[in-house]
């Protein structure tokens, strides 16, 4: 892969999508072993179908369509830990932005990349 540019990233699907599909594919994974699979994927496919990555000012985040815990439905789990899921599984696909594109998390970022896998 050619070395990330930010300015490439404002057209992200045109310039990056392997990426981002690889970056989210892996998130997958790693949520899917450690978390309970059907939140997993009701998460991933009621929430994250429409969730937008973006690079700002040094940082990857992910923003969340509006409502997000409103939208996951078909599994029974109560609002605390479909909230703490989801704020990990989020933290888990900016971690992997950060491994798949090969860019350091500024200093006061929440990712630790020795917590995730390699």
């Amino acid at each position: 892969m050619a070395e990330f540019d930010p300015e490439q990233f404002e057209d992200k699907y045109a310039n990056y999508f392997p990426e981002l599909q690889r970056a989210y594919k892996n998130a997958f994974e790693t949520m899917n072993d450690a978390y309970d699979s059907e939140l997993i994927h009701a998460i991933d496919q009621q929430v994250l179908n429409e969730s937008e990555p973006f690079y700002d000012e040094g940082a990857f985040r992910v923003e969340l369509p509006e409502n997000p815990t409103e939208r996951v439905t078909g599994v029974v789990v109560d609002d605390e830990k479909l909230e703490r899921t989801l704020d990990r599984y989020v933290e888990e696909i900016e971690a992997e932005l950060y491994r798949v594109f090969a860019v350091e998390p500024p200093a006061d970022a929440d990712v630790s990349p020795d917590e995730h896998k390699a």
